[in-house]
């Protein structure tokens, strides 16, 4: 890729969001009938692409089987509500109807709540008891603390989720992470990420990740850009990650790392534009948030709305006559509006019958056209 002058002592390169990007068709189609939305992750296999962004927002143990059910992955947060509170389902109705000046110091008190580990047993049982694959979410600053809990309680997947992790984290003041020890001596898969390029996304396919996460999980309510200075648009960042795993196959003799696009991700189109860049699945946030099953009644916030110190994302309450509906019409169908917001994996599926690829890696190889 060129480089732009954007001075005389910089560069940089150009990216693309994936609104600058389209599919195009090539001379077979095939039929919708005959094509597999179904991947894969270590020894767990999934009808859809899909994981669920960790918020409390759109994810309960009820949601996360409910997601289950219906093909995708729930991923439960460590650190969010539902173990830190026996019911917070009082407190998600408060939280459904704030109002967006007041919201963030709203969140911050509501999270100060510790962390109970028994909580967190409790939830695996739940959703264990559901016939869920039991997944959840710690970030990379508590994964040494709370790792043996979430181990104990007999999880099928880890996720080490932050804003931007690395397979190398500098730390004077504390004992930093190491991702690659850390996972040697688990006999589970762990996704971890999210990164926004080449190099970080190599390290941390090195470290034995099952899968890397690719993206910030912007969307329009996040404000990373805002305060972080960092928004990597995500049709390069997955096209970057997947060079990477392509280098990291030849590397290691065809070990294959999956990637899970995280940002940008709210219609069919998004998601077949983020697989058609390079990635195995997405990671669905606010677009959940118009289920029934979402705890929060369609208010959306974003994990790291609620941070302490630096929260970044926007609180989104439900729009005025919002009315939600079931997870499975949002995912499968049938649609009720033309835009691409309900049944999102049907219209992944014609995406991929119109451009004659009958599953999802296949799809990866779909030509692309900048707009």
């Amino acid at each position: 890729m060129s480089s732009i002058e954007i001075g005389g002592g910089k560069t940089a390169r150009r990216g693309f969001d994936l609104s600058d990007v389209s599919l195009v068709p090539s001379r077979r189609t095939r039929d919708v009938d005959d094509v597999s939305t179904a991947w894969q992750l270590d020894a767990y296999r999934f009808d859809i692409p899909c994981m669920a962004h960790p918020s409390d927002a759109v994810m309960s143990p009820d949601s996360a089987i409910a997601l289950g059910d219906r093909g995708g992955l729930g991923v439960l947060n460590a650190e969010g509500l539902w173990c830190r509170y026996a019911d917070p389902r009082s407190l998600l109705d408060e939280l459904s109807e704030l109002d967006a000046d007041t919201a963030s110091a709203r969140l911050q008190a509501i999270y100060t709540e510790p962390i109970k580990p028994e909580l967190i047993a409790e939830r695996v049982k739940e959703m264990r008891a559901g016939g869920a694959t039991v997944a959840l979410r710690v970030s990379p600053q508590h994964t040494i603390a709370l790792s043996p809990v979430i181990l104990d309680a007999g999880v099928d997947m880890l996720v080490i989720q932050g804003t931007i992790v690395s397979a190398e984290h500098v730390s004077t003041q504390d004992e930093p992470l190491n991702l690659k020890e850390f996972i040697a001596d688990l006999d589970l898969p762990v996704v971890v990420g999210g990164c926004t390029n080449y190099t970080t996304a190599l390290h941390l396919m090195r470290t034995g990740a099952a899968g890397v996460i690719v993206g910030v999980g912007a969307d329009l309510w996040s404000t990373t850009d805002d305060v972080l200075g960092i928004a990597v648009p995500m049709a390069s960042a997955i096209a970057d990650a997947a060079a990477a795993r392509r280098d990291y196959l030849d590397e290691t003799g065809g070990r294959y790392v999956h990637l899970i696009a995280d940002g940008e991700i709210e219609s069919s189109g998004d998601i077949a534009k983020a697989i058609a860049c390079g990635a195995d699945s997405v990671m669905l946030g606010s677009a959940l948030a118009a289920c029934v099953e979402a705890p929060a009644s369609g208010a959306w916030w974003h994990s790291a709305a609620s941070h302490p110190k630096l929260p970044r994302g926007m609180y989104r309450a439900a729009e005025e006559g919002f009315t939600p509906v079931p997870m499975e019409q949002l995912l499968h169908g049938p649609a009720s509006e033309p835009y691409g917001a309900q049944n999102l994996f049907g219209g992944l599926r014609r995406s991929m019958a119109k451009c004659g690829y009958s599953n999802v890696k296949e799809f990866q190889k779909v030509e692309l056209l900048v707009s």
